[in-house]
């Protein structure tokens, strides 16, 4: 579901394919502080300074800072089994690329320590005009621009109707994917006590014209033409004294945490943290999508009653999910039958996430051992910044932080789960 690919399947239905996008940092292999060379990776592999290089089934681009590098699906992929398999061999090759800058791989949604005052570099390429806009609007230098790393997934749908109960079923599923996710509980050198602090300086970033972000959590709008006149009309309208050209005026400017991609008919979710390794990646867009599915398909409730949650209950379960992960609490009673929780009473975000993976993915004759190792991982031990949290202790050294981080760039570099 690349844009470049999106005129290739049109005829895509509901979960007939899939696009899934990784976000990494590239860092000095020594010191893990940022190294903006992912234009010289690239170069590396294509010859040229490019913005995008196919490497088979998938493909790398560049983002918005110099030191971020994206691997993605290279169009939409009709099975998510065997995809961490290219998405680690892609890491291993781009090792080998940045070994000779003196760079790899790390792995999660922020840098411990980067100052993105001082550090951040523009991507100073192709479509280069795109990024000195934002910077000229909302300033990049700063956390919620420049350093942050996430996965996308991407899911199609065919038609108004499709597109209405994919949207309804992503805005419910959508408060709970921080508690599966998080990973990145370190800011400024330290333990900042939320554990996805992506996210929360996410929230911040488009301050200057809210719109552009509104609460994270969608607005229940159900059809093509509520959506581009209530969102995407609404968002560009705020825009155009501050962007004259229309350079930003694109449905991708959108930064609410899934957003619609008319041009590919598409639902793009943003709000889940990169993990330590594509097998723990795939695992979690594979248990998101079967949540997402089992929605949709109106499996614990019906589409009428999805379409009707407002943004406030669910926007508080997200800020909580947000802060405390899998420890949240999820009390409210409505939200907690939309899932079919069979219990009574308040419960924590990953006894809710037990259920749904003993639920829908545990019972799988077929589901990948890499897979079944990363729920167990997670009912055990919580999500990857309650892991690195507890790896760190209360208030870690220098020295602590960059051993913990080098052994998650490690992991990434072997394709195995972080269990410090």
């Amino acid at each position: 579901m690349n844009a470049s690919r999106a005129d290739e399947s049109p005829e895509l239905g509901l979960f007939d394919a899939y696009g899934i996008e990784l976000e990494y940092m590239i860092v000095d292999g020594e010191r893990l502080s940022v190294l903006p060379v992912a234009d010289r990776a690239l170069h590396a592999l294509a010859g040229e300074f490019t913005n995008e290089v196919e490497t088979g089934a998938l493909a790398w681009s560049n983002e918005l800072a110099l030191h971020v590098i994206e691997l993605k699906t290279n169009g939409p992929v009709r099975s998510l089994a065997g995809l961490h398999q290219a998405f680690q061999h892609d890491v291993a090759r781009l090792d080998a690329l940045l070994a000779p800058l003196g760079g790899r791989l790390m792995p999660t949604a922020m840098h411990p320590w980067m100052n993105p005052e001082r550090e951040t570099r523009l991507w100073p390429h192709g479509d280069s005009a795109i990024y000195r806009a934002f910077d000229r609007i909302f300033g990049c230098q700063g956390h919620g621009w420049s350093n942050l790393q996430s996965m996308h997934i991407n899911l199609p749908f065919a038609d108004d109707g499709e597109f209405a109960r994919l949207h309804a079923a992503v805005r419910l599923a959508m408060p709970l994917m921080p508690a599966l996710a998080a990973s990145s509980p370190v800011m400024d050198g330290r333990l900042t006590g939320l554990l996805d602090n992506r996210l929360e300086v996410c929230r911040d970033n488009c301050r200057r014209i809210p719109s552009v972000s509104g609460h994270i959590v969608p607005e229940p709008v159900h059809s093509r033409r509520a959506y581009e006149t209530e969102i995407l009309q609404r968002i560009y309208r705020d825009l155009a004294p501050f962007d004259p050209e229309g350079a930003l005026r694109h449905e991708w400017v959108n930064a609410r945490g899934a957003i619609a991609r008319f041009e590919r008919n598409t639902i793009e979710i943003r709000v889940l943290d990169t993990q330590e390794c594509p097998a723990a990646d795939i695992a979690v867009a594979a248990l998101v999508v079967e949540v997402v599915r089992a929605l949709a398909d109106e499996h614990w409730c019906g589409l009428r009653h999805l379409q009707q949650w407002d943004g406030g209950p669910l926007q508080r379960l997200f800020l909580q999910c947000v802060r405390q992960a899998d420890q949240a609490v999820i009390d409210d009673d409505r939200f907690r039958a939309v899932f079919g929780f069979p219990e009574r009473g308040p419960c924590r975000a990953r006894d809710l996430w037990q259920h749904l993976i003993e639920t829908l993915v545990a019972p799988r004759a077929d589901l990948p051992a890499e897979w079944r190792a990363a729920y167990r991982l997670y009912l055990r031990r919580g999500c990857l910044a309650r892991r690195i949290a507890d790896a760190l202790g209360d208030t870690p050294s220098p020295d602590r932080l960059r051993a913990t981080y080098q052994g998650l760039c490690d992991c990434l570099a072997r394709g195995t789960l972080f269990d410090a």
